[in-house]
């Protein structure tokens, strides 16, 4: 029976190219990052990614590193990709040092719960807040302006993620 190789932190983290903020999040983003970046290996996928996701993985589930932020000295901030059928996030994960996890949270994306489909599209600026703006449309209405709803998150310097 041949031994499971663990991947390093080091490994992980190269997946995710740093980017210059500020960075804007959208449905057309997954797309550049999943042409633009090579796939995560299966072993990583399932060392880092599957043992953080509430969902069920199946093997429909796909996932895209996406980047990492700069300039986080005393943790690791990366943003990933993951699509389930009708559910597809921007989650931004937080790690120590030490590879432990700090917090993850979804950031962007969209859902569809069977009568509205939910957009969020996401800025993360050079100060490390993020900008959070979510509209819904529903399959007998175009989309309403009057109920995009916007959520403020902060990137603190110890790597958690506060609502603001």
């Amino acid at each position: 029976m041949a031994e499971e190789i663990n991947i390093s932190l080091a490994g992980f983290l190269e997946q995710f190219p740093e980017v210059k903020l500020p960075i804007t999040l959208t449905d057309e983003s997954s797309r550049i990052f999943s042409q633009s970046n090579e796939p995560f290996p299966q072993r990583m996928i399932e060392q880092y990614l599957i043992p953080l996701e509430e969902d069920e993985v199946d093997e429909f589930t796909e996932f895209v590193p996406c980047f990492r932020i700069p300039e986080t000295y005393d943790f690791h901030a990366v943003v990933y990709w993951v699509a389930h059928l009708m559910n597809y996030q921007f989650i931004l994960l937080t790690v120590g040092k030490d590879a432990q996890l700090i917090d993850k949270k979804v950031i962007a994306g969209t859902f569809y719960d069977g009568k509205a489909l939910t957009t969020t599209v996401a800025t993360i600026d050079e100060d490390w807040t993020i900008l959070m703006v979510s509209g819904q449309s529903t399959s007998d209405t175009n989309y309403d302006a009057s109920g995009t709803r916007t959520q403020k998150l902060e990137l603190l310097p110890e790597g958690q993620i506060i609502t603001l």
